[in-house]
């Protein structure tokens, strides 16, 4: 069931200057052009009953939702483990200047002795605030675990890397001139002095981010594509069960305290956070930077990055059924806020940037409000405006949404925000 929603309906605030892309003549940047969409009730069933309990939402509604967004979207996450076994590399009691302890874990599939490990970056801070163990930021990084700090010790990647223009990857490997390239998007020491764990791997141990890429990953195992369903898993899919493999290990850690794990991802590893999230309650907050199309945005929406565009430049992202809807979105029997709704009653932060049009910001914000109804069940508060925010000014309780200045990246303002957002709700839960 579903009635026709205006995006008309919320107030907000134009991203600059309305112009189309010239060589993307398919893409609406014009808000005036956006045409009325289905929205689609995250409370009624798909047999037309309201849901007006928690117990009918968890036991009815949420399984229902979660088996669509898989069977449409995502993919169905393989039910067989993969028997592992942690490998400690090294441990430095004295890193980031003797504010933290730094240890590196494989995560060895002791099935497939010949498939990459999953290496893990963990960073606790030593002087901790408060009583207990600190909580932990999980999430997949882009460049290998070397690229989020200049620290010599951290081991350089040996995996496929896409290369780069500056020459920090040559031949899809990582330089020693490719330490600490992403050290702005994590700033560890804002994270630990604000007494947070990181631990962080690459999303290419688990597949690396290319059409063949499965080849080499955890699918060719699992769910390999030439035996493919149109619900096969396939990339988002694979990341999302990767930050639930860093989860399991960090269980087994006596140095953070793993019932407070935040998993938090950007971009294409938004989408994959949100998707992580959703089928993993042991997530206590869900985090989703400007993760656009496929992650927090309306796919119904006809802003920015459309499902078409998404699925023929990633084609290994999305599993084979979700290509159907490339030019029909609104045939798509579900719609992305209530996959923001699926982490209900846990906190959930979505984060937009002005200059990143293309990940519809407006789109992210409308997705992060339409949970509130779903919130509401729990007794707790959502996002509770229609309005659209101004730039740094953020909204919401337990749903929490900004949009900062700048263009599409993890800059040190959204870091702080999360860490407030993340102090708060653990307050909150003690």
């Amino acid at each position: 069931m579903s009635y026709r929603f205006k995006s008309v309906m919320l107030a907000g605030l134009l991203l600059g200057p309305v112009t189309l892309n010239a060589q993307n003549p398919d893409i609406n940047y014009d808000e005036s052009k956006v045409q009325p969409f289905a929205f689609l009730d995250p409370l009624i069933t798909y047999s037309a009953k309201r849901v007006k309990t928690v117990q009918r939402w968890e036991n009815e509604r949420r399984p229902e939702l979660l088996k669509k967004f898989a069977s449409e979207v995502y993919g169905t996450t393989p039910s067989r483990r993969l028997a592992t076994r942690y490998e400690l590399r090294s441990v430095d009691s004295s890193a980031l200047g003797g504010t933290a302890i730094r240890k590196q874990i494989s995560v060895i599939w002791t099935e497939y002795p010949d498939l990459p490990s999953l290496d893990i970056l963990l960073y606790v801070p030593k002087n901790k605030s408060g009583t207990g163990k600190p909580p932990v930021f999980v999430g997949l990084n882009y460049m290998g675990n070397h690229s989020i700090s200049p620290e010599p010790g951290i081991a350089l990647s040996t995996r496929w890397l896409p290369n780069r223009p500056d020459g920090k990857v040559v031949n899809n490997r990582a330089t020693e001139a490719a330490r600490g390239v992403q050290q702005s998007r994590w700033p560890l020491e804002l994270i630990i002095a604000k007494g947070y764990s990181v631990a962080t791997a690459y999303y290419g141990d688990l597949e690396p981010d290319h059409p063949e890429g499965w080849k080499s990953g955890i699918r060719s195992v699992l769910d390999p594509p030439t035996n493919q369903k149109s619900d096969g898993w396939q990339a988002i899919g694979v990341w999302a069960w990767g930050m639930s493999r860093m989860l399991d290990y960090l269980e087994t850690d006596n140095l953070v305290d793993a019932k407070r794990a935040v998993v938090m991802g950007h971009s294409r590893q938004g989408k994959a956070a949100l998707w992580a999230g959703a089928q993993d309650p042991r997530f206590a907050i869900v985090i989703a930077n400007e993760s656009g199309e496929g992650g927090a945005a309306l796919s119904k929406r006809n802003f920015g990055e459309t499902i078409e565009r998404l699925n023929r430049s990633f084609p290994h992202w999305f599993c084979p059924k979700y290509r159907t809807y490339n030019n029909r979105p609104d045939a798509l029997p579900v719609d992305q806020h209530q996959l923001l709704a699926l982490i209900a009653p846990r906190p959930l932060y979505v984060a937009s940037a002005e200059g990143d049009r293309w990940a519809d910001p407006k789109g992210e914000f409308i997705s992060a409000r339409l949970t509130d109804p779903v919130y509401q069940l729990y007794g707790k508060k959502g996002i509770g405006t229609d309005t659209w925010p101004a730039i740094h000014s953020p909204v919401g309780e337990t749903v929490r949404y900004h949009i900062r200045a700048g263009e599409h990246d993890v800059k040190r303002y959204d870091w702080e925000q999360f860490i407030d957002f993340a102090d708060k709700q653990f307050r909150k839960a003690q």
